[in-house]
């Protein structure tokens, strides 16, 4: 990914995940994907790594390194790490020219809907002094909607289901807006650490974030269809009763138990969302289907569970991972259209 430039004149598309960094460009495309970690020393705060670098060192650093995850459940949790990380991936899809020639683009960055004015002035100030002549903040389900190619302008009701690392949107849009949404702080991150609770549970295994997300891609699904379904995984860990390592089995029915209750609260939240939806807009959602994106809806059999749950079509996005990044760099060209749903920089900020 990071092998393309950006060209001088090119304005950004930015998805702030949790778990994935991406960046959208109209000409080239995606650009950048990689994880949203900086790794950094413990005492003096410098920066040694950020991204699939610093994602390797996770659970594997000397006393002295910390690899850390600025974005927490979809939100900023540190300020300054966040700033250095977008100024880092910048950085590299750019090259030094972009500062050399002091070129400062317009950048668009997608946020949960949830977010708090604070939260949306932090992430405006990181991409400021990350070097962008304006910013524009979008939420992420109507960035996901765009970006997975559903036409968001027309008075028709669409709606969406973005499971990203750290939360999961649900959306209906029509006309360019949000009619109504819910954000909910369980999606992606939450699947691995409910794997890990499992694990330890029943196996008295103790086992790491990535080997959790292993399972999950490996093994998971959000529900069986049928025996044939049912994978299994060998999975190392530290037994916690005589703290050695040792090698457990598990199979895709354990994971749908692991993974049962932040699969029913996203399964529910969606049914609220649908109860608050006016009903011509519901009329259109039956016709048109439920659009899920995100990482977190590439778990086996989620758009099916949420269809037998609904009584709704469900389909999952062709760029499920990056529809968010695609939308937030499509709306810089529909900035006329969108205006009312996005939040600039220009006035914000002065408030």
């Amino acid at each position: 990914m990071e092998g393309h430039g950006v060209r001088l004149s090119e304005d950004i598309g930015i998805d702030l995940g949790t778990a994935t960094f991406l960046i959208y460009t109209k000409s080239r495309g995606l650009v950048l994907q990689e994880p949203s970690v900086i790794a950094m020393t413990r005492d003096s705060k410098q920066v040694r790594a950020v991204g699939e670098e610093a994602y390797r060192m996770i659970g594997r650093t000397p006393g002295g390194i910390v690899a850390v995850r600025p974005i927490k459940d979809g939100v900023i949790a540190d300020e300054g790490l966040t700033e250095k990380m977008i100024t880092m991936f910048l950085a590299k899809v750019q090259g030094n020219a972009g500062r050399l020639f002091g070129f400062k683009p317009q950048m668009m960055v997608g946020v949960p809907s949830s977010v708090s004015d604070v939260e949306r002035r932090a992430v405006l100030r990181a991409a400021l002094n990350a070097n962008a002549k304006r910013a524009f903040l979008i939420e992420e389900p109507l960035a996901a909607a765009i970006g997975a190619g559903l036409k968001v302008t027309e008075p028709l009701g669409s709606m969406v289901v973005d499971i990203g690392g750290g939360s999961s949107d649900v959306a209906v849009i029509s006309l360019g807006g949000i009619v109504v949404s819910e954000s909910m702080r369980v999606a992606g991150n939450e699947f691995d650490e409910s794997i890990i609770r499992y694990v330890r549970r029943k196996e008295n295994v103790l086992i790491g974030e990535r080997t959790a997300e292993e399972i999950k891609v490996k093994v998971g699904a959000a529900m069986l269809l049928n025996d044939s379904e049912n994978l299994v995984a060998e999975v190392r860990g530290r037994d916690l009763i005589n703290g050695l390592p040792r090698t457990i089995s598990l199979d895709s029915r354990d994971v749908v138990e692991a993974l049962a209750e932040p699969v029913t609260r996203i399964v529910e939240g969606v049914k609220r969302v649908l109860e608050i939806t006016p009903p011509e807009l519901v009329s259109d959602i039956i016709d048109r289907g439920i659009v899920m994106t995100g990482g977190g809806s590439l778990l086996r059999n989620f758009d099916e569970l949420l269809r037998q749950t609904t009584g709704i079509p469900v389909s999952v996005a062709e760029n499920a991972v990056e529809a968010v990044a695609v939308g937030t760099g499509m709306a810089l060209d529909m900035l006329s259209v969108l205006g009312d749903s996005l939040v600039s920089s220009d006035y914000y900020l002065r408030r």
